[in-house]
C-alpha cells in the first residue's frame, strides 16, 4: 500500500485546488520566451502585459500617459535599500500609484490602482508552475507562483513528504517586496531577481484524503 505521494502528485493536487478556488492555470513553459505563447523574458517575474491590461481595466478615466507612468513606477526599483522598495510597492498595491494628470485647469494628482479590493472579480488570478527564472548564472524554478493582475504575490514550494518537515504555511509578517537573496532559504539562491512575494507557502501532503 502506498503511504506517500510524490512531489509531482502534490503539485497536481495543489493546482487542482487552486483552480477550484477560481485561479486560472498556465504552464510556465507555455509563456516562456521560447514557448507557444511567449509573454516574458527569463529574467522577468512580472507579466507586464497582464499588469498593463489590469491597469487599463481598473482605471478607465485615467489618461494613457498617466497609466504608463504608473506601470513604470511599479516596475522600477528606485532605491538601493530593499526595505524601502518593499514599502513602496506595498503602498502601490494597497493605496494605488500616485500620478499627475494634465487637465484644462492644470496638473492634478490622481491615483492609478493595480488591484481592485472592492470588486475582487475585476482582478485576474493566475497559478503558474514550471516558471523558470534566470539571473546571471542562476537558474531557478519555484514549484508554483500565484499572480494577481500579472504581479507575483505568492510563492508555493511543495515538499517531499518523506524527506521534508511538515510546514503548513509561513506568511511574511512585514509587507515585503523582497529581493530574493533576502527571502526565505527556499528562494535565496535565485539571485537578484525582484519578486513581489507577500506570502511563501510550503506544502507537505502525506495523505490527500485528510486535511
Amino acid at each position: 500500500m502506498k503511504n506517500s505521494i510524490t512531489e509531482n502528485e502534490i503539485e497536481e493536487i495543489a493546482l487542482s485546488y487552486l483552480q477550484n478556488l477560481g485561479y486560472s492555470y498556465i504552464l510556465g513553459t507555455t509563456i516562456s520566451p521560447d514557448g507557444e505563447q511567449p509573454e516574458r523574458q527569463y529574467n522577468e517575474v512580472v507579466l507586464q502585459h497582464r499588469l498593463r491590461n489590469a491597469i487599463d481595466k481598473l482605471n478607465p478615466t485615467i489618461t494613457q500617459d498617466a497609466k504608463e507612468d504608473a506601470l513604470k513606477k511599479v516596475l522600477r526599483t528606485e532605491s538601493p535599500n530593499a526595505l524601502i522598495n518593499n514599502e513602496t510597492f506595498h503602498q502601490y498595491l494597497t493605496e494605488g500609484v500616485d500620478v499627475e494628470v494634465r487637465t484644462a485647469d492644470g496638473i492634478r494628482g490622481k491615483k492609478v490602482y493595480i488591484v481592485d479590493f472592492d470588486q475582487v472579480e475585476n482582478n485576474e488570478f493566475l497559478a503558474i508552475n514550471q516558471f523558470t527564472i534566470i539571473e546571471g548564472n542562476q537558474n531557478k524554478r519555484p514549484d508554483i507562483i500565484l499572480f494577481v493582475n500579472g504581479l507575483p504575490l505568492v510563492v508555493i514550494e511543495l515538499k517531499n513528504p518523506v524527506v521534508e518537515p511538515i510546514i503548513k504555511y509561513k506568511p511574511i509578517k512585514t509587507p515585503f517586496l523582497p529581493y530574493l537573496p533576502t527571502m526565505l532559504s527556499i528562494l535565496s539562491a535565485m539571485g537578484g531577481v525582484r519578486l513581489m512575494a507577500l506570502l511563501v507557502v510550503a506544502l507537505n501532503i502525506t495523505n490527500p484524503g485528510k486535511a
